[in-house]
């Protein structure tokens, strides 16, 4: 499914933005609107859009400026901008500017539709060019090995794009599988530190002794087999970024240390006597409730602060199942390729709605596990249900789980109140976010959806 544009119109007339935004969203735009530059440039700070609307003359500014900021900004926006005082002047100074078109009040609607597409398929093709550019100039960078259509992957993909850009500590979140190493190499390979190295160790990998050599590095003669001076990873990754797996698993004795290095930017190496300083960024990964962790005493509060700086969530794959079709297509095209086929090997629909319905325990790694096992054992072109692995055929689907009652019971209400929740949520991630439409998948009026999403706290941009 075609993703929503997204929609911001800039007009300090309250009965034009209500006409604008009902026009548009029947068209399938997702819709923003602004009453002022001030509330415009605070959408803008926190989304990005696929097209804005605006009037030039407004209470708090001139609609030309806000134009301007646009345009410096490292997003593609087209802009078509709008006024009732025509004059050339203004049309040039809006064009110059770098506005896509200009309008008069009164418009005609069936125009400014048209304008409005027309100015979405040039910002398509010049992203498509952009696109095309990079993947010339480096197929296989992190960026092709990240997957996600769907709108809680776009918000992080916003969301890495802007930490990047800083220093800050980050802590990444979510199950096994979901890809957590990946984003921090995003990050840091977006970032200004890309030119340092990017180191990675799992923190539940090794005994606690081994595991401060690693971090911090040893002096000769430190401990048993201590032959020599070893640089720890805070110090190999010096101007680079240090990805810390599974903190979570970190001895209670450990997490003082770490937050030593971390508050003083030094580290001491085992059996050494002096400090030496590191200018390192962090990003720290766990798939563990690490505040139930605080409040049994298992990981440090001061610690959990300093490294959560910024948080990112991200969601099993069973919460984003729009984005499964593109991740196997990636996942045939790669294996495919790594195995010398002579043709990307391809997959019935039947096949591709088996794993759309599968719950996915392992997330990305599983799914990409069952595709690789399939490409490599299946002498056909196209796999089908009879290439996938045993437990997906006799697994239940999500209607199936939702009501199958436990041994113990359940607390109905409860349990209902999370199928709603749920279903609401993947109604508005296949809808880009816009309640009307997720109502109307679900056969409810908009009334009633808006009262459920605010009851179970469903939220939408």
């Amino acid at each position: 499914m075609a993703t929503s544009p997204k929609l911001l119109i800039v007009d300090d007339e309250e009965s034009l933005l209500e006409f604008l935004s009902l026009l548009f969203e029947e068209e399938g735009y997702s819709v923003c609107t602004a009453a002022s530059t001030e509330s415009a440039r605070s959408h803008l700070s926190d989304h990005e859009y696929d097209l804005v609307l605006c009037d030039i003359m407004m209470p708090d500014g001139n609609g030309l400026d806000l134009l301007r900021e646009i345009q410096s900004g490292k997003g593609n926006t087209a802009v078509i901008m709008m006024t009732a005082y025509s004059s050339t002047q203004s049309a040039i100074e809006a064009m110059k500017a770098g506005a896509y078109d200009y309008v008069s009040k009164p418009f005609d609607v069936e125009e400014l539709k048209v304008l409005a597409q027309r100015a979405l398929e040039k910002t398509a093709l010049e992203e498509q060019n952009v696109y095309l550019r990079r993947e010339l100039e480096g197929k296989y960078t992190f960026s092709s090995n990240i997957i996600g259509a769907s709108r809680k992957m776009r918000e992080i993909f916003l969301l890495v794009e802007r930490v990047a850009r800083t220093s800050s500590t980050v802590l990444i979140h979510g199950e096994s599988g979901t890809g957590k190493e990946l984003i921090a190499r995003a990050i840091h390979y977006e970032s200004p530190r890309s030119s340092g190295k990017f180191l990675s160790i799992n923190c539940g990998a090794l005994p606690e002794n081994l595991l401060e050599s690693e971090l911090f590095g040893h002096v000769k003669g430190a401990f048993t087999g201590a032959v020599r001076d070893k640089k720890g990873l805070f110090q190999e990754s010096d101007q680079g970024t240090l990805f810390l797996d599974e903190i979570g698993e970190m001895t209670p004795s450990m997490q003082v240390k770490l937050l030593r290095a971390l508050q003083e930017r030094t580290v001491r190496p085992v059996g050494g006597n002096r400090e030496e300083p590191v200018d390192v960024r962090i990003i720290a990964a766990t798939n563990q409730d690490l505040a139930a962790q605080i409040s049994s005493g298992e990981f440090r509060e001061d610690l959990y602060y300093r490294i959560n700086v910024i948080p990112i969530n991200l969601p099993p794959l069973r919460q984003r199942r729009e984005d499964i079709p593109p991740l196997v297509e990636h996942f045939l095209k790669k294996f495919s390729e790594q195995m010398d086929l002579d043709e990307p090997k391809r997959i019935s629909l039947d096949a591709m709605r088996l794993l759309e319905a599968y719950q996915w325990p392992g997330n990305v790694r599983e799914l990409e596990n069952v595709i690789e096992r399939a490409i490599a054992l299946s002498p056909d072109p196209t796999l089908t249900t009879k290439d996938l692995p045993t437990h997906l055929l006799e697994g239940r689907s999500i209607t199936g789980d939702a009501v199958t009652l436990p041994d113990d019971g359940l607390d109905l209400e409860g349990h209902l109140e999370r199928i709603r929740a749920e279903l609401m949520s993947q109604a508005l991630d296949r809808c880009d976010g816009v309640q009307t439409k997720a109502a109307e998948l679900l056969g409810m009026s908009f009334r009633s959806f808006r009262y459920y999403a605010k009851k179970v706290g469903v939220t939408a941009e």
